[in-house]
């Protein structure tokens, strides 16, 4: 075998253990397994991501279950089924979020809004990518309003204004804030009327490909909460039925994209991580409301270990030729989440 290089057939594991195992001592160290991360993490053109020190310290203690400093094969049984599989097959799925009419060239138009982003853009690059990256399912979310919702400007008056809002129903304007009485009193930003249900506005472009057996996704059909994730609503007193299909087919990684970029694909981007997958955020098919909001939203996926790449980077990652050391580590801390979760539930019991 060659030791710099885990190719996606993986070699059988005990082999894979041998081969980094360098003094022959049945047992990996520290420096040991980081010629393992030497060799898992780097693109399809052979260069190697460097793994921050902290990171590749966290990572093996991971998988010293029982913290002697190493990690034996036993452990190693948990670290390549857990680990290793996963980051050279990746289970992958495509989250094209909200590429409406309306928020195209109807109702809430991003391209009046303050980063005046021309939402159409996004459309060739994710239809090349449907084209040509066989992911292994493919989710459309939709915006999907009933005409009394909560977050449409035109509707201010038909709730209560909470005492603490900085503005009300008579001087509060397109895009401001306020604070609906409940309860519980709600923050809530004020929207022009757009994608209301079974209208020319809510339905995906009629450029956008939809792929035959993709699943979409409707949210925002209560009146009265927002839902900007694709996962839940603002409030997280209920999710979509994203959650289950996603746990249904297995999915390890989520690509996202689509409109907005800092409102609906940064919250989705969000809970994506907050759940525990690993999430890769492709820029140039997003586009959005604010670029201050852009770049925090940007900010906010990479502190929590998710990518933001180049549509023409995402094939070569879907099939596992492509390995991040960020993505590595987030399952990394998804797997010791899990142990330290269910060593609680075995404390309770």
């Amino acid at each position: 075998m060659d030791s710099e290089a885990i190719e996606p057939s993986l070699v059988a594991m005990d082999s894979c253990f041998t081969a980094f195992d360098k003094d022959c001592d049945d047992r990996l160290s520290l420096a040991e397994f980081t010629l393992i991360c030497r060799a898992l993490f780097r693109n399809d053109k052979g260069h190697i991501y460097i793994v921050p020190s902290d990171h590749l310290e966290q990572m093996f203690a991971v998988f010293d279950k029982n913290q002697d400093g190493y990690i034996d094969r036993d452990e190693f049984t948990f670290c390549w089924n857990n680990w290793i599989k996963t980051i050279v097959r990746p289970i992958n799925a495509f989250l094209v979020v909200d590429v409406q009419n309306d928020f195209i060239s109807g109702s809430l138009n991003i391209s009046n809004c303050g980063a005046q982003h021309n939402g159409l853009e996004v459309i060739d690059p994710i239809n090349k990518l449907i084209d040509t990256v066989e992911f292994d399912s493919v989710f459309y979310s939709l915006d999907w309003h009933p005409a009394d919702h909560v977050s449409f400007i035109d509707n201010i008056k038909q709730r209560p204004i909470h005492p603490t809002s900085p503005l009300n129903a008579d001087n509060a304007a397109v895009y401001d804030t306020v604070i609906f009485a409940g309860p519980p009193p709600m923050k809530q930003r004020l929207w022009p009327r757009h994608c209301v249900q079974d209208t020319w506005g809510s339905e995906l472009h009629k450029d956008l490909k939809i792929v035959e057996s993709a699943i979409k996704v409707y949210k925002g059909t209560n009146p009265e909460v927002d839902s900007y994730s694709v996962f839940w609503d603002n409030k997280k007193m209920s999710d979509t039925t994203l959650c289950a299909q996603l746990k249904l087919k297995g999915v390890t990684d989520v690509y996202t994209c689509g409109i907005a970029y800092d409102v609906c694909v940064g919250a989705t981007a969000t809970d994506a991580l907050s759940a525990g997958y690993r999430t890769i955020l492709i820029d140039d098919c997003c586009r959005g409301v604010d670029l201050q909001d852009i770049e925090a939203t940007k900010e906010s996926v990479l502190n929590s270990h998710g990518v933001i790449v180049h549509s023409k980077e995402v094939k070569a990652m879907v099939e596992g030729r492509d390995r991040r050391p960020e993505l590595g580590f987030k399952l990394a801390m998804e797997l010791k989440n899990g142990e330290n979760e269910n060593k609680r539930g075995r404390r309770q019991i």
